[in-house]
């Protein structure tokens, strides 16, 4: 496995990825999507297994105290191997950040094996 920066290269692969755990987040616009990833604040990380992405992070961070991971996802194939781990600990010193917060459905477990401090928290809607 690679860990490295994400590049325009890996974008398909982390579409597929998202599309794989039912996220619409990126849709089919492609160029949207780049954009995205690479906007001014945001980390975006990559795991390869050759060519292959088999897992990305996504975190957003002012560059000095906070930092948030937006997305994560591996492949079905290669969770629980440390794909996501080394993820987290290959983009939080690149964030720039002191500490990085994150929402999670199902994946508790995952995240409390990291440091950390529990919060209650919300994600608010537009409308």
């Amino acid at each position: 496995m690679t860990l490295t920066t994400y590049t325009r290269d890996h974008l398909a692969g982390i579409v597929a990825l998202c599309e794989g755990e039912d996220w619409p987040s990126f849709g089919a616009d492609l160029d949207r999507a780049h954009a995205v990833l690479t906007a001014p604040g945001v980390t975006t990380v990559v795991a390869l297994d050759g060519d292959l992405v088999i897992g990305f992070a996504y975190a957003l961070s002012d560059g000095h105290l906070a930092a948030y991971l937006s997305m994560m996802a591996v492949h079905n194939q290669y969770r629980r191997k440390g794909v996501g781990r080394d993820l987290v600990e290959y983009a939080f010193p690149l964030t720039g950040a002191q500490r990085m917060d994150l929402v999670t459905d199902d994946a508790g477990a995952f995240y409390k094996s990291f440091e950390h401090r529990t919060f209650g928290g919300f994600r608010i809607y537009p409308g």
